[in-house]
């Protein structure tokens, strides 16, 4: 297979090694979960339960708020404990509902249906949309929504996002293995509520078993394709996915709908296909739990809002005192102040690092060695945009790129005078979205 790329990105070794081959298992019903109200792009849910209340396992304890938003289930059978602010994977405080385990694990009751591919485009929809499925590469944007284009934006190509370019993190790779069959089925029904002619699985060349594996299974389908990409971080990024994939280039400031495709992580497409047979709810995911400290790393499949240290301590533990936990990959992650926060339906993976390795870097003057704009996969001058919002001259930030960073870290990374350019870049968008809100 000849293993396609985009300009740019740079090679962090994968680490894949620590939970690669540790199979997908179910971690034990927690004492208690924290549904935040806010796991996704949009508005906040509205809770529908109070304190005391008894719920049950995929029961909806949430609604959403308008069009881009979600409705939250419990994912654990119990009582209502808490409504109130919570720490999220993010290090803010959040809005979210405590459910407290009877461990009775009685679950609303569900519907197999094995003639879904029938349903009409607009039941499809209506189906993810009561799921409450947001997109679980991490982004979490609201899947009804993009399964809902602009009648002017016709998609003619879906892409699963196989990727998993962050070094570390397995669970998807382990859910192509293991459930191979289930995430094809849910690209056929993005497919079919999209009204697309030609569906694409992207897995990078380090899971070359992933690869044979959908390889085979896609064998006799005319209209389905498997693309193999060479090892480059952020290949699984939406716009550097799709040039790789397709050569279609994603213009500045909009969205992948503008070149006809639609990008779908594989977790999610698993999740609409239980979503659209069973009628299930999003309650559980696969997440990683990893790192050099990490006892038994694993890939669990978690029920959503399962603590932290409740996954850790399924894992075994520690063997050296931790010095920074990570709420996803240590590249586009976020740093957890406390593992008392909770997982969410965007959560990929929990990656622990002991003292040495998580010791902070004394930022420098800019070298104006170029290396940041050379490995820069938008094509964009980090070290100008970092350096205009230090002067908080929003304008030239903007006018370099500002809004069209992704903040992938390629260039943090490769900055020799260690400048905290994606931090300061990101100051920058809250900087700007406030000068817009006051507008």
């Amino acid at each position: 297979m000849r293993l396609k790329t985009f300009p740019g990105g740079i090679h962090p070794h994968d680490e894949k090694h620590y939970s690669a081959s540790a199979p997908i298992s179910n971690l034990p019903t927690p004492e208690r979960v924290i549904i935040h109200l806010s796991q996704h792009i949009g508005a906040v849910s509205s809770p529908t339960v109070k304190v005391g209340d008894t719920v049950l396992k995929g029961q909806v304890v949430a609604v959403p708020a308008g069009f881009v938003s979600l409705v939250q289930h419990a994912s654990i059978s119990g009582k209502v404990t808490k409504i109130g602010k919570f720490l999220h994977p993010t290090g803010a405080m959040s809005m979210g509902i405590e459910i407290s385990s009877d461990q009775q694990d009685q679950s609303v009751e569900l519907h197999d249906d094995p003639d879904f591919m029938s349903l009409d485009p607009d039941e499809l929809i209506a189906r993810v949309s009561a799921a409450g499925i947001c997109g679980m590469g991490g982004a979490g944007f609201p899947t009804h929504v993009k399964l809902s284009p602009p009648q002017d934006k016709p998609i003619d190509t879906v892409i699963l996002n196989g990727v998993e370019c962050e070094p570390f993190l397995t669970s998807d790779y382990r859910l192509m293995l293991e459930r191979s069959e289930d995430i094809l089925h849910g690209l056929r029904i993005i497919m079919r509520t999209l009204s697309a002619k030609k569906g694409i699985i992207g897995i990078e060349a380090n899971k070359p078993d992933a690869i044979k594996l959908m390889q085979k299974l896609t064998a006799k389908e005319k209209d389905l394709s498997v693309v193999g990409f060479k090892l480059q971080y952020p290949q699984g990024a939406e716009k550097q996915l799709i040039y790789a994939a397709t050569k279609r280039k994603v213009p500045a400031g909009g969205l992948p709908m503008a070149v006809g495709v639609d990008v779908q992580n594989v977790g999610t497409a698993a999740a609409i296909y239980e979503a659209v047979r069973y009628q299930k709810p999003l309650i559980e995911r696969v997440i990683s739990v990893t790192g050099p400290i990490v006892n038994t790393p694993m890939n669990l499949l978690a029920p959503i809002g399962a603590l932290y240290s409740d996954l850790l301590k399924h894992c075994g533990g520690v063997s050296a005192p931790i010095g920074k936990a990570i709420s996803g990959g240590p590249m586009m992650g976020f740093a957890l102040p406390s593992l008392d926060a909770a997982m969410t339906k965007g959560s990929s993976g929990l990656v622990l690092f002991d003292e040495k390795s998580a010791r902070s870097m004394q930022e420098h003057t800019c070298l104006r060695c170029a290396h940041c704009v050379d490995i820069c996969p938008m094509n964009l001058m980090p070290s100008m945009i970092a350096n205009a919002v230090k002067y908080n001259d929003l304008k030239m930030a903007v006018k370099g790129g500002l809004n069209d960073c992704i903040k992938c870290g390629s260039c943090a990374y490769v900055c020799p005078a260690h400048i905290r350019l994606v931090q300061w870049i990101d100051t920058g968008k809250i900087r700007y979205a406030e000068a817009q809100r006051n507008k």
